[in-house]
C-alpha cells in the first residue's frame, strides 16, 4: 500500500461471476489501517479526539461528540447547556454533509452527474463555515473533554441559515431530477434489498436499518443532549432497497435542518466548558499571569484528564448508525484500552450476502447507498 481500488473507500471485493451475476463475494479490508485503537493506549483522552476525526471523515464532529460523551459519562460530568446545544447543531450539520456525500456519490454511480454538483455546493459551503468555526474543513477536532474548543463566532447564525436554505434548494433540485425519473426508479427499486430480520441479525444500524422499516434511532430510543425535547421524525422505509436508502437520507437531511433551527432558537448563553481545573485547560490570561494557571496547564496537557478506574460503553447516533466506544480506564490520564463500535463495519460485513445473487451493476450502487467509510472499519 497505499492502495486505492476506487470504490467507496479503500475496499476490495473479490467476486465470482457467472455472466453479469455475482455467485460469491468476499470483501477485503485493511488498505487504510491506521491503528486507531492501539494509538489510544499511548495518548491522553484529549489527544485521542483528533484521531476520531479520521473514523468517519465525512462527519468528523459526530465522532468527536461520541468519544467525548463516553469519557464525560465516565467522569460523571454534565457539560454546560450551551455546549450541549452547540454539539447538537454542529452534529446535525455534520450528519447533513455525510448524507450529501453519500447520495451525491451514488448519483454519479448511477450516471447522474448533475445531482452531484447540486448536492456538493451546500457541502462545500458547510466546510467553509466549519473552517471559520473550528479552523479546519474536514477533520475538525471541535470538542474537548468537558466542552468545546471554540464558541460560536459572531455572525454564525446568519451563515448557518444561508447554508440551510441552500441545502433545502439543493435537495429539491436533486429530487426534481430523480424522484419521478423512470431510469432512476428502475435502477434503484428492488436492488440491494436488505430485510429487517437480516439487518438486525447483522448488527446494521442507522439509515441502512431504518430503510427496512425499523424505526431505531438513538436520538429517540436513548436520547441524549435533550434530543427528546426536539420535534423531529424518525425516517423509515418499507423495502430496504437502494431507493429506500437514498430517499431516507434525503428526508433525514430535512429532519436535521428542523432540529438545527429549533436548537438555534433556544440556544442558551453561558460558558462552553465545565468549571473543573482537572478537566479543562485554564484561560490563557491565567497561564501567562499566575503560577497556578501555568501548573494547571502543564498537568492537564501532560498528565491528561484523570478518568476513574473502570469500564464503560457509550453510544451516539452517528451519520451511519450507532457509534459506540467501550473504554477501559486504569485511573490514569491515558486509557488502558479503547474499543470502537463503528456502524460502517457491520454494514460492510453484511454486504457480501446482500450482493450475492445480484447483478454486478447493482452491487456498485448497493455499496454506494450503504455509505461505507473505510476509516471506520480500517481503524
Amino acid at each position: 500500500g497505499p492502495s486505492h481500488p476506487a470504490t467507496h473507500g479503500t475496499i476490495r471485493n473479490f467476486v465470482a461471476m457467472e455472466g453479469e451475476s455475482i455467485l460469491a463475494c468476499v470483501t477485503e479490508i485493511g488498505y487504510l489501517h491506521r491503528g486507531f485503537e492501539k494509538a489510544c493506549e499511548n495518548h491522553t483522552y484529549n489527544q485521542i479526539i483528533p484521531y476520531t476525526d479520521r473514523l468517519n471523515y465525512c462527519s468528523a464532529i459526530l465522532n468527536n461528540i461520541g468519544f467525548s460523551k463516553a469519557v464525560e459519562d465516565m467522569l460523571e460530568i454534565e457539560i454546560t447547556p450551551r455546549a450541549k446545544m452547540i454539539r447538537v447543531v454542529t452534529g446535525e450539520l455534520s450528519r447533513i454533509i455525510d448524507h450529501l456525500v453519500c447520495n451525491a456519490a451514488n448519483m454519479v454511480d448511477l450516471g447522474g452527474l448533475t445531482n452531484f454538483w447540486y448536492l456538493f455546493e451546500p457541502r462545500d459551503l458547510t466546510y467553509d463555515l466549519f473552517a471559520k468555526l473550528t479552523g479546519a474543513r474536514l477533520t475538525n477536532s471541535y470538542t474537548t473533554i468537558g466542552g468545546l474548543q471554540h464558541d460560536l463566532y459572531q455572525g454564525f447564525e446568519e451563515d448557518l441559515e444561508a447554508i440551510l436554505v441552500n441545502t433545502e434548494k439543493a435537495i429539491d433540485k436533486a429530487l426534481s431530477l430523480v424522484a419521478h425519473n423512470r431510469i432512476f426508479l428502475d435502477r434503484t427499486q428492488d436492488a440491494g434489498v436488505i430485510t429487517s430480520d437480516f439487518a438486525l441479525s447483522a448488527g446494521i444500524t442507522g439509515p441502512n436499518l431504518r430503510s427496512t422499516g425499523i424505526a431505531f434511532d438513538l436520538r429517540k430510543d436513548k436520547p441524549y443532549y435533550d434530543y427528546d425535547n426536539f420535534d423531529f421524525d424518525v425516517v423509515v422505509g418499507s423495502h430496504g432497497d437502494v431507493y429506500d436508502r437514498v430517499m431516507c437520507r434525503f428526508e433525514e437531511m430535512i429532519q436535521s435542518i428542523r432540529i438545527i433551527r429549533q436548537a438555534m432558537k433556544i440556544m442558551p448563553s453561558g460558558p462552553i466548558n465545565v468549571n473543573d481545573q482537572g478537566i479543562v485547560l485554564p484561560a490563557k490570561k491565567d497561564v501567562y499571569t499566575n503560577i497556578e494557571g501555568l501548573m494547571n496547564q502543564f498537568k492537564v496537557t501532560f498528565e491528561g484528564v484523570k478518568v476513574p478506574k473502570g469500564e464503560y460503553y457509550s453510544s451516539t447516533e452517528a451519520g451511519n448508525g450507532e457509534l459506540g466506544f467501550h473504554i477501559t480506564s486504569d485511573g490514569s490520564g491515558t486509557p488502558y484500552k479503547v474499543k470502537c463500535r463503528p456502524p460502517c463495519f457491520y454494514s460492510l460485513a453484511a454486504f457480501p450476502k446482500i450482493a450475492e445473487k445480484g447483478m454486478l451493476a447493482d452491487a456498485v450502487i448497493t455499496m454506494a447507498s450503504m455509505n461505507f467509510i473505510a476509516g471506520e472499519f480500517d481503524r
